[in-house]
């Protein structure tokens, strides 16, 4: 069978009691739930689990283990009845367990950044199901009335940034080749913090998102020097011990309106009101943010 026959089918599956109705089903199709892994699925490795008959869901240690909880718990629990298996939502504790446990394949569920979905997509055997709607361009910013004009100008210059392996600060660390250049980083929680650190001239430039510095300059008191490209928002993506069907069990219950309560939290933590479906192919290459980063590459 092939992958779109069974998407068909899948299509027309149960969620273990979570039947959709009619009216349902009819909105499920705008959602456009069309996850499709590249390649030959049965060649993929499985990695070891102690436990096989639970797949654990992560993200990453942004939040307390309680806010965790209380964001991605119960879409956990809506997933195990989705493909009617177990799925529990394990916080990392630390950004050290995240990476060692991700790179073992503890991991069989996984919402966060691009750059950490590409890398899955290439080095981990992972499928990116569903994401947030939006996309991210990336801004090096600097007072207007400062002398620089790029970013290579700024080497070893103050920059209030979120802290690595955040997706800004390495988009950031990689326009410069020479580590002895690099800028120093003022680790820097909220968007918000980081422009107001520039302004009032405790770094001397910043980075965060373009539709962010054009919410916070109302007065356009900055000026970029450095912008990225178009970037896809965060996404789920799931890993090998979860066959194919499961796969696109998730990807349409995720997308589906049984969703809109589950992850309720989850979109209104991150300002999505959706989420859409994804594929590896548009994620592409922002693994390469990671390649500074200790034991990716």
């Amino acid at each position: 069978m092939t992958f779109k026959h069974l998407l068909s089918a899948v299509a027309v599956l149960s969620f273990s009691g979570m039947a959709l109705t009619p009216a349902q089903s009819a909105d499920s199709k705008n959602t456009r739930a069309s996850f499709a892994p590249p390649g030959d699925a049965t060649n993929i490795s499985i990695p070891q689990s102690s436990d096989p008959d639970v797949l654990v869901f992560t993200s990453p240690p942004r939040e307390t283990v309680e806010e965790g909880q209380r964001i991605y718990a119960p879409i956990a629990a809506y997933l195990s009845k989705a493909i009617g298996k177990t799925i529990i939502y394990r916080h990392p504790g630390t950004w050290g367990a995240y990476r060692s446990e991700m790179l073992k394949g503890s991991y069989d569920l996984i919402f966060d950044g691009p750059h950490f979905n590409s890398y899955r997509a290439e080095k981990l055997n992972h499928n990116i199901l569903v994401k947030l709607p939006g996309r991210h361009e990336f801004v090096v910013i600097v007072r207007k009335d400062e002398k620089y004009a790029t970013v290579s100008q700024m080497g070893g210059r103050r920059f209030c940034s979120h802290a690595p392996p955040n997706l800004g600060a390495l988009v950031l660390l990689s326009q410069f080749d020479n580590p002895a250049r690099q800028p120093y980083i003022v680790p820097t929680d909220g968007w918000d913090k980081i422009y107001e650190g520039v302004v009032s001239g405790q770094c001397s430039g910043g980075i965060l998102p373009l539709a962010n510095l054009q919410k916070l300059d109302k007065n356009g008191a900055m000026k970029v020097i450095h912008k990225t490209a178009p970037m896809p928002n965060q996404a789920f993506s799931a890993g090998p011990r979860l066959s194919i069907e499961e796969q696109a069990k998730i990807a349409m219950a995720l997308t589906s309106p049984n969703a809109v309560g589950p992850t309720e939290k989850l979109r209104s933590t991150f300002k999505g009101e959706q989420l859409i479906s994804a594929s590896n192919t548009e994620y592409n290459g922002i693994a390469q943010y990671l390649r500074a980063e200790w034991g990716y590459y």
